[in-house]
């Protein structure tokens, strides 16, 4: 039975991904999937976190449910799949009560494999008794070092996600982060309540990835990033952050006063605008987006 879900799953990756093979850590987190068994996943950023679990996904019944902490990342990842052919879908507060109810229904039905949550959501009684009605194969926590207070970016809301996992069922659940110690690996296992847990780790090595300082003075920094961009076409697009709302406005309007298509994107900012943004950027549009941090 595995042996042939594993043949299916090869099969779809090329269909889907267009990919021959799976990358290193990959396949076992995914064999342990198929054998029910709760994983937590350490790979570098660029490793193919995302596929672990949306692979799976089409071949389980029912849904999988993906835990996401950013509603433009979930965004993102529901667009990507959407353009390969996989019908998924998202859940936050950026879209109506009554959009949340047809996306639930449509869940229910089987046309969604793949649903994007907030965590936030689980505070919602009424979203969980919907919930409830939902089979429920495969629980995804995605940025799972955001529930242990060992981490870099603990978010309360993640503390609730053990009782969701029971309440619908507990089903298997894989946990994914490129960012872990020791410490918060053995953290997100107890926060989770994971029984007979493995761990899938790859390393940390990023070659796509680098580092560097440039000093500068307060006066200078808008100079300095005005140079960087219009000096170095090879660099692409980007983000920019900043520490105010105003501080990004004033950055955007310098950067635009020299031919640099740049947009802002801030918590002030309606959904509708934040979407705009967010097309704008993943065209290609807009060359930088100025976000505060």
């Amino acid at each position: 039975m595995i042996q042939k879900q594993k043949e299916q799953l090869k099969e779809l990756l090329k269909i889907h991904f267009g990919y021959e093979s799976f990358r290193p850590g990959q396949e076992r987190a995914i064999d342990n999937i198929l054998h029910h068994k709760n994983t937590v996943v350490v790979l570098p950023t660029g490793g193919g976190k995302s596929l672990i679990y949306q692979l799976p996904a089409l071949i389980l019944e029912g849904a999988t449910i993906v835990i996401s902490p950013l509603i433009a990342l979930m965004k993102d990842q529901v667009d990507s799949l959407e353009r390969v052919g996989i019908p998924a879908t998202f859940i936050n507060s950026s879209i109506t009560p009554a959009e949340t109810d047809k996306r639930l229904e449509r869940i229910k039905s089987g046309f969604y494999k793949i649903v994007y949550i907030a965590p936030e959501r689980f505070y919602n009684q009424v979203f969980m008794t919907e919930l409830r009605k939902i089979k429920v194969s495969l629980f995804a926590i995605d940025e799972a070092h955001c529930i242990s207070q060992w981490g870099h970016d603990f978010r309360p809301s993640y503390i609730r996600l053990k009782d969701a996992i029971k309440f619908v069922g507990s089903p298997v659940v894989v946990a994914l982060t490129a960012t872990a110690t020791p410490e918060v690996r053995d953290d997100i296992v107890k926060q989770l309540a994971l029984q007979d847990s493995e761990l899938v780790i790859t390393g940390f090595a990023r070659p796509n990835l680098q580092f560097a300082v440039m000093p500068a003075t307060n006066g200078q920094k808008i100079e300095s990033i005005i140079n960087l961009l219009t000096t170095n076409q090879e660099l692409g697009s980007g983000i920019i952050y900043v520490g105010t709302r105003n501080k990004a406005d004033e950055l955007v309007e310098a950067l635009t006063d020299h031919d640099i298509k740049a947009v802002v994107y801030h918590a002030g900012m309606d959904n509708e605008s934040r979407n705009w943004v967010q097309e704008k950027f993943m065209k290609g549009e807009a060359q930088v987006v100025v976000a505060t941090n």
